[in-house]
């Protein structure tokens, strides 16, 4: 039999769930396939942790939960399932109860990273722009001081560009800002 021919074990959602909670490494699933996740840099942690930390702070007690790289985000479309694990995410729905995974966020952060940014920028922003309760997807740039905001703009999604350590990220739910001297603070950038 040719490699061609080999058939691919595709995993349950519930064989996928019970590995994770055992698994000292991060896996993200698409549709029956599991893909182990590679390390992050020094910048790029820097960066999800400086993103964490200005989020937690600013929306401590008013209902949102802030949430860095080690919970998922499950997407469920035209029947398939999905897992992600995003570097940093926003869910504000009290229906969000799961220990492992949020179905409802309201704003994910991506870091760029040269291994994953082509997936970042597209496979993800398809997925996570299917959930109803996503408002805005920010793909952050660990190289530059450069971010690419995409915000739902009724049924359709907008995207800019925000460059320059003076430039501020304006979210609008939650209602927060982020000064990007900040989220690039002790990287070099």
């Amino acid at each position: 039999m040719s490699a061609l021919e080999k058939a691919v074990e595709l995993f349950t959602v519930e064989e996928y769930l019970e590995g994770e909670r055992k698994s000292e490494g991060r896996h993200e699933y698409v549709t029956g396939e599991v893909y182990a996740m590679a390390g992050a840099s020094r910048t790029h942690n820097l960066i999800a942790g400086n993103i964490y930390a200005m989020l937690k702070a600013a929306l401590r007690g008013g209902g949102c939960q802030t949430f860095v790289e080690g919970v998922k985000v499950r997407i469920r479309t035209r029947g398939e399932t999905r897992f992600y694990y995003p570097d940093v995410f926003v869910s504000c729905d009290p229906r969000d109860t799961d220990d492992y995974f949020s179905d409802y966020p309201s704003v994910i952060f991506e870091v760029l990273s040269p291994d994953t940014a082509r997936l970042d920028q597209r496979e993800k922003r398809w997925a996570y722009q299917t959930l109803d309760s996503l408002h805005t997807y920010i793909l952050v740039d660990q190289f530059k001081s450069e971010l690419t905001i995409w915000r739902r703009a009724g049924d359709t999604w907008e995207s800019a560009v925000l460059t320059g350590k003076d430039a501020l990220l304006t979210i609008a739910e939650p209602a927060i800002e982020l000064p990007l001297s900040e989220i690039y603070a002790d990287t070099g950038v």
